[in-house]
C-alpha cells in the first residue's frame, strides 16, 4: 500500500510540532522550580528587600503555592505530550486552547488573590502582572497563530475585566492616574497585541520549519531517485524547481566507463583490495562528472553509466561530457602518478542524442533511468577502446556539440557498430 506524501509530511510536522510544546512545558516547569527555589532563598534572607520589590504586603505562602501548581501542571502538560508521542497521536484542538486557557489565568489567579488584601491596584502593579507575557511569549513553541492570539487574549480580557470592574473604584490608591480606565486599557491593548505579535512569530517559524521538512523530504526524495550521486546544484534545481521526474524525450550526452584489465588485475586480489580500488577510482572520476552536472545512472561493475543533460537541461551537455571525461583521465593518471592505484588505464565513450528519460518501474521500486539509441551507441563506442587502443571516444555528434577546439582529436574513418547499420564516426581525444 502506497503512503501519501502529505499525510506523511502532516505526521512529521505535528511531531516536531509537539516536541516544541514540550520544550515550552520544560521552560515553564524551569522557570516555576527556580523562582520557588529563589523566593524561599530571598524571602529568608531578605524579607525586607522583597516586600519592598513586590510593592506591599508579602506572604510567601500563596506565591510559592502558585509556583507549586504551576510546576505541578506543567508536568501534566508533559506527561500528556509524551503519550502523545508514543502513541504517535495528534493533540486534541480543544484541550490544547483548554490548556493555554489554564495557563494564561494562573497569574490572574496571583492577582486576585493580593487585590482582596492590599488592593486590585496595587495588586495589578506587583510583578506577577508581568507573568503574562511569559505565557504568550512561550506559545508561539506551538506554532500555531490563533493559538498565540487566544494566549493574548485571555491575558487582556481577564486583566481588563480585574482592573475595570474591580479596581477602577479603589479608594486605596493615592495617585488616582494608577487606577483610570485608560491606564489599564492600554496595558490589556499591549497584551493583545503581543499575543497577535507572537501569533504572526509563530506563522513564521512554522512556514520556515515547514519549507525545511519539505526540502529536506523533497532531497531525499531525488537522492532516492537519483542515487548519491548528483551534484548539490541539480539538487537544489530539482529542489527549487518542485521537480516532477517525468519521462519525457530529451537531448542528452551518455558516458560509458570501463576499467581496463580489470579482470586480470582482480584475479590475484582479495576482495577487499578489489574493493579499495574500485572506491578510488570511482572516487575520483565520479567527481569529476558530478562536479559538471552530470549524474551516475548505472554501475556496471567495473563501469559505470552517467548522463549529461538530464533531469536537469544543460546549455552544452556535450562539452559539458567531453570536460568531464578529460578530467578523469587526468584524475586517473595522477592517482597513478601518486602510486594511490597501480597503473590505470580507463576507457570511455559518448554519444549525443534524443533519449526518453524518467522514472521507469513498478509502484514498489522506480529508477531514473535513459533510454534510446543513444544509450546504445555509447555503449559501442566505449567498447572501440580497446580495438583502437585509446582512452576517449566521441561521436560526431559530440564532438561537433562540444564546441571544443582546443584539445587534439583525431577523426577516424565511420565505423560500422555492432547493433546499427548505420556507420558513426569516431573522434579519438587525448
Amino acid at each position: 500500500m502506497s503512503v501519501d506524501p502529505r499525510e506523511t509530511f502532516e505526521r512529521r510536522l505535528v511531531r516536531e510540532i509537539l516536541g516544541a510544546e514540550r520544550v515550552r512545558a520544560r521552560l515553564l516547569f524551569a522557570i516555576a522550580t527556580i523562582a520557588l527555589f529563589a523566593l524561599v532563598t530571598a524571602s529568608s534572607a531578605y524579607p525586607e528587600a522583597v516586600v519592598s520589590l513586590l510593592h506591599g504586603r508579602f506572604d510567601r505562602a500563596p506565591v510559592g503555592l502558585f509556583l507549586i501548581v504551576v510546576a505541578g501542571f506543567e508536568l501534566y502538560v508533559l506527561f500528556w505530550l509524551k503519550k502523545l508521542l508514543d502513541r504517535d497521536e495528534t493533540p486534541r484542538l480543544g484541550r490544547r486552547y483548554l490548556h493555554a486557557f489554564v495557563e494564561t489565568s494562573m497569574p490572574s489567579a496571583v492577582i486576585l488573590f493580593y487585590a482582596s488584601s492590599d488592593g486590585p491596584v496595587q495588586a495589578l502593579l506587583m510583578p506577577s502582572a508581568f507573568v503574562y507575557f511569559i505565557f504568550i511569549l512561550l506559545s508561539t513553541l506551538g506554532l500555531d497563530f490563533f493559538l498565540c492570539t487566544f494566549t493574548g487574549l485571555v491575558a487582556a480580557g481577564e486583566y481588563a475585566l480585574i482592573a475595570l470592574l474591580w479596581g477602577a473604584n479603589d479608594a486605596r490608591v493615592v495617585e488616582p492616574a494608577l487606577s483610570s480606565v485608560p491606564h489599564h486599557l492600554g496595558k490589556a491593548v499591549i497584551l493583545l497585541v503581543s499575543g497577535v505579535a507572537a501569533g504572526f512569530v509563530a506563522r513564521r517559524l512554522r512556514s520556515s520549519f515547514t519549507s525545511a521538512i519539505e526540502s529536506v523530504g523533497e532531497r531525499a526524495r531525488i537522492l532516492g531517485v537519483f542515487g548519491q550521486h548528483v551534484s548539490p546544484e541539480v539538487v537544489e534545481r530539482l529542489v527549487a524547481g518542485k521537480a516532477e521526474v517525468k519521462s519525457e524525450v530529451r537531448n542528452v550526452c551518455v558516458m560509458f566507463l570501463d576499467i581496463r584489465n580489470f579482470t586480470a588485475f582482480s584475479e590475484n586480489k582479495t576482495p577487499g583490495e578489489v574493493v579499495d580500488y574500485l572506491n578510488d577510482v570511482f572516487e575520483a572520476t565520479i567527481d569529476a562528472v558530478v562536479s559538471r552536472h552530470g549524474i551516475v545512472n548505472k554501475f556496471l561493475g567495473d563501469g559505470y553509466m552517467a548522463v549529461f543533460g538530464a533531469p536537469i537541461a544543460e546549455e552544452n551537455a556535450s562539452r559539458a561530457a567531453v570536460d568531464a571525461a578529460l578530467d578523469i583521465v587526468a584524475r586517473v593518471e595522477r592517482l597513478v602518478a601518486e602510486g594511490k592505484i597501480p597503473p590505470t588505464k580507463v576507457g570511455i565513450g559518448l554519444h549525443t542524442g534524443d533519449a526518453v528519460v524518467g522514472n521507469i518501474g513498478s509502484a514498489q521500486r522506480r529508477e531514473y533511468t535513459v533510454i534510446g539509441d543513444v544509450v546504445n551507441v555509447a555503449s559501442r563506442i566505449e567498447a572501440l577502446n580497446k580495438e583502437l587502443s585509446s582512452m576517449v571516444l566521441v561521436s560526431d555528434e559530440t564532438w561537433t556539440a562540444s564546441g571544443r577546439t582546443d584539445v587534439s582529436a583525431i577523426a577516424h574513418e565511420p565505423i560500422v557498430v555492432r547493433g546499427r547499420k548505420q556507420p558513426v564516426r569516431i573522434w579519438q581525444l587525448g
